[in-house]
């Protein structure tokens, strides 16, 4: 790519790549709590998941914003693959055929197999991978989806007609008018949806350096098609878009409507975890290291009763002669394995693997009858348990029609398939789930272009597969905290060389594509074990920690904004500034760089606010929001609701004087959605109350285990360790697996230990570990605005003769102090005179403390002291 054609420095922020969204009020909160259309919930397969929702509420914004949303007719969804883009597709028919009786439906990729999957997408009934309902119906009407060659002048009424065509054909047809063909007169008189897939095959004439255009290129051949009707929408998706380029960024830059990259995708549960395996290995032993390995997760599967669970290898080769050797290779080494020659495997391998992975499916096996072991695997591997699928740089594995059914339907029981071997990448369109292992075979150190082609690779292979457990199937990785063997169906293994230069070009295409890889021997387990001497005092077999019971509110206390944490006695703050919103209140936000102007509440403009949100209709706030509300006047009006908020500070660019009339309803609107929003959140939540039921601590101090990244994308994280707390009798576990923070806590603590045991017979330190689902506190009060549990890191438990006193501790750096200032707020209502302990004497005194900060600069030992009455001084005066 010519060096001109780069932006000069680092990539636009996002908030520069849709600047343009602050045309049109939302923020990113209130997208959450978009209220989906029942005639999409019902009428699709799948539960759309938030962020596709997301997606949708921008989409409809654009399309409802007065008369102004034509300028919209091209708009890109950037999302990550495997996050349901077809999905989305799909939503985006039901949404403009429902909204704004759209009937022609135009689907556009640059491959035969990307149509042929989107067929059993949106057309085939049939197919397992359909994702409509049997049945369509909208508005009480049956609604039928048709595919069609061409769209018909009169439609009947209740029919979707799509047409589905790759970029060629279309292009062909347009350009060389046919029987039965498309003609770019089809799309003047009736309105067309454009869903152009894999977008980044659509900007040729865009990334022309001499700004020459090709009227019969693919992009211009979209162009004119959805210029032919101003009512013509074209909706662009891909993965990957190329914002370096500075053509292709001013392109997008106001046309992004919704960004959801392959970090967000990860980081959320989306994905498997990916786990890169690294060796000096011959390409035979690596091919029997993943049918171990593929094995091993089949054993899991078994164990813990998921059904039909059938992990698919794939082998990537760079060449077709080595791709079809290897896979005979496979099967002469398949053919040919015994007990004996497995059994030395195992064992060479077990003693120079580096693999956490490989170690405990080794050892495994070693368990196992190995003759057994060599049937199993001779029957799952054998010749019809594997396909060749070769592809040419110009075709996907797709392409070959022949291929196409074993390949789509992996997830199938009925489907024999276990290893597949391929040249090239895994075609844009394949979404299998089932994927579990990518082995690297016939290697040689690869270029960053290559690098980049795998990173992309191992992406789409990521995608998560939903099998059922204890009777529920989950779309997101639900085992991340546990360590244990269910990890493994949810993680992805990348098997390749040990090369540097190769590994560092692969690391750099990771970070690119905001891939998330971690090596599989890259992280430590530290265990701990609650001390046997523990377990033999009375406070572990008869002893109680406390936490504070949740009641349900009742539906009629939802009677005005207040009580869904709207603070309607002090006039709200808008910021048109920075296109956020937030509402309110005390701390002053004003700087050099913006003014604050008022804007009064005016009703023409509150009523015009609220018609521009479909969320704001009265039956839908009444049946689902505000049980309470009698009319949209009082909503409007009512001294509890916004007849009380009569004025709102809007924060401005300094220098500009006044607001005009757009600019208001503006402010208003985004207030309103702050109402949205709060109403969403905070309606039919449970709430804490002052009441403290015990929970016994031999149910709730348990041995744990943590796996600790040593490194992540290459930043050393907070440094978790192991440390000995083997002598120290107070520490109840024989290893505190802590961060520094919370090792400087504990250090703090061990100092006045000499104290407290001058004045307690039971001293004991307890650290709560993550996994402790009981140990849970919930804010309770008058005013109560966070519903979500807390869970502190420490409880300090002291027992004599006369009292039993805990409390409860949590250390917190100081960037995070602001943002859980609701959590020390709620430690300092825990004190025995506003608390009950149910079934408990006066005997039992919580106390919630202060954040531990660093260097004790909130001084908690001080309140220590003045709570127990005693001097806890150091026997350390270093600390």
């Amino acid at each position: 790519m010519p060096k001109n054609n780069k932006q000069p420095s680092v990539l636009p922020t996002l908030d520069e790549i849709y600047h343009f969204r602050n045309s049109f009020s939302f923020v990113d909160d209130e997208r959450k709590y978009f209220q989906l259309p029942a005639y999409i919930k019902q009428n699709l397969k799948h539960k759309l998941r938030n962020y596709q929702i997301e997606a949708l509420f921008n989409l409809n914004y654009t399309q409802h914003d007065g008369n102004s949303n034509d300028k919209f007719n091209q708009l890109l969804f950037h999302m990550a693959t495997g996050s349901g883009k077809t999905d989305e597709m799909a939503a985006i028919i039901l949404y403009f055929y429902s909204e704004f009786n759209y009937q022609n439906f135009l689907f556009v990729v640059n491959t035969k197999a990307v149509v042929a999957k989107t067929r059993e997408n949106l057309i085939n009934t049939h197919s397992p991978k359909y994702l409509f309902n049997r049945e369509i119906g909208v508005d009480n009407q049956k609604v039928l989806i048709k595919e069609v060659s061409r769209f018909p002048k009169h439609p009947e009424k209740g029919v979707i007609y799509l047409r589905l065509v790759t970029i060629q054909n279309l292009e062909s047809e347009v350009t060389n008018p046919r029987e039965n063909g498309l003609t770019y007169s089809d799309f003047v008189d009736q309105p067309t949806i454009l869903l152009a897939d894999e977008a980044h095959h659509f900007s040729s004439d865009t990334k022309n350096k001499d700004g020459n255009r090709n009227d019969r290129a693919w992009e211009s051949v979209l162009n004119r098609i959805r210029n032919s009707n101003p009512k013509n929408r074209q909706l662009e998706f891909t993965a990957t878009i190329d914002l370096e380029n500075k053509n292709i960024y001013n392109k997008y830059r106001q046309k992004i409507i919704f960004q959801y990259d392959l970090f967000q995708f990860q980081s959320e549960g989306y994905s498997k975890n990916i786990f890169r395996l690294q060796a000096n290995n011959d390409d035979k032993s690596k091919m029997m290291n993943a049918v171990l390995l593929s094995q091993f997760r089949k054993h899991i599967a078994r164990k813990y009763d998921i059904f039909d669970f059938k992990p698919i290898i794939l082998f990537k080769s760079n060449k077709i002669s080595i791709s079809k050797e290897t896979r005979a290779n496979f099967l002469e080494m398949i053919h040919e394995l015994n007990s004996e020659t497995l059994k030395n495997f195992i064992n060479k391998q077990l003693t120079i693997t580096n693999s956490n992975t490989l170690r405990r499916a080794y050892v495994f096996f070693q368990n196992m009858n190995m003759a057994k072991l060599v049937i199993e695997i001779k029957h799952d591997f054998g010749p019809l348990k594997t396909i060749n699928v070769n592809d040419s740089s110009q075709t996907g594995m797709l392409e070959k029609t022949g291929d196409f059914k074993k390949l789509n339907t992996l997830e199938e029981p009925d489907n024999p398939l276990r290893a597949i071997f391929a040249v090239a990448k895994l075609s844009e369109g394949w979404d299998v789930l089932n994927l579990y292992d990518i082995v690297r075979v016939g290697e040689q150190p690869t270029s960053p272009a290559a690098t980049n082609s795998e990173a992309q690779l191992i992406g789409r292979g990521a995608r998560y597969y939903p099998f059922e457990f204890q009777g529920k199937r989950s779309y997101t990785r639900r085992f991340d905290n546990d360590y244990n063997d269910l990890t493994l169906l949810e993680t992805l293994h990348y098997h390749t060389i040990n090369d540097s230069k190769y590994i560092d070009n692969l690391k750099r295409s990771f970070d690119n594509l905001k891939l998330q890889v971690n090596d599989d021997f890259d992280f430590d387990v530290f265990k701990t074990k609650v001390k046997t001497s523990f377990k033999k005092t009375p406070v572990y077999q008869s002893g109680s920690l406390f936490i504070n019971e949740v009641e349900d509110i009742p539906q009629n206390e939802y009677d005005g904004l207040s009580r869904y944490g709207v603070p309607i006695a002090e006039m709200p703050e808008v910021n048109i500034e920075s296109g956020t919103t937030e509402a309110k209140l005390s701390e002053d936000l004003s700087s050099s760089q913006t003014k604050k102007i008022v804007v009064n509440m005016e009703h023409t403009l509150i009523k015009k606010a609220l018609a521009r949100n479909t969320f704001f209709r009265f039956n839908n706030l009444k049946t689902n929001y505000t049980p309470t509300l009698d009319s949209m006047s009082t909503f409007i009006s009512g001294e509890k609701w916004l007849g009380k908020i009569e004025q709102i500070l809007a924060v401005v660019p300094y220098g500009i004087e006044e607001l005009s009339r757009e600019q208001q309803l503006l402010v208003i609107e985004k207030y309103v959605a702050y109402i949205q929003r709060m109403l969403v959140m905070n309606f039919k939540k449970k709430r804490g109350t002052n009441k403290f039921e015990m929970i016994y601590i031999r149910d709730t101090i348990k041995d744990y285990e943590k796996k600790v990244p040593r490194a992540f994308n290459g930043t050393i994280r907070a440094k978790i360790q192991a440390f000995d707390m083997s002598k120290e009798s107070w520490f109840v576990y024989d290893k505190a697996i802590v961060n520094g923070l919370e090792h400087d806590l504990i250090e703090m603590i061990r100092s006045f230990i000499v104290n407290l045991n001058k004045n307690f017979d039971h001293v004991y330190l307890l650290r709560n570990d993550e996994k402790n689902s009981q140990m849970k506190l919930y804010d309770f009060g008058k005013s109560v605005s966070h519903y979500g549990a807390f869970m502190p890191d420490f409880t300090l438990y002291l027992q004599n003769e006369k009292y039993i006193y805990q409390f409860y501790i949590e250390p917190k750096g100081s960037q995070l102090l602001f943002t859980n200032q609701w959590k020390e707020d709620l430690l300092s209502k825990i004190r025995p005179d506003n608390i009950e302990i149910v079934g408990q004497t006066d005997k039992v005194k919580l106390y919630g403390i202060r954040f531990y900060v660093t260097g004790d600069a909130r001084n908690i030992r001080e309140e220590l002291s003045q709570i127990l009455n005693t001097k806890m001084s150091s026997v350390n005066n270093e600390f």
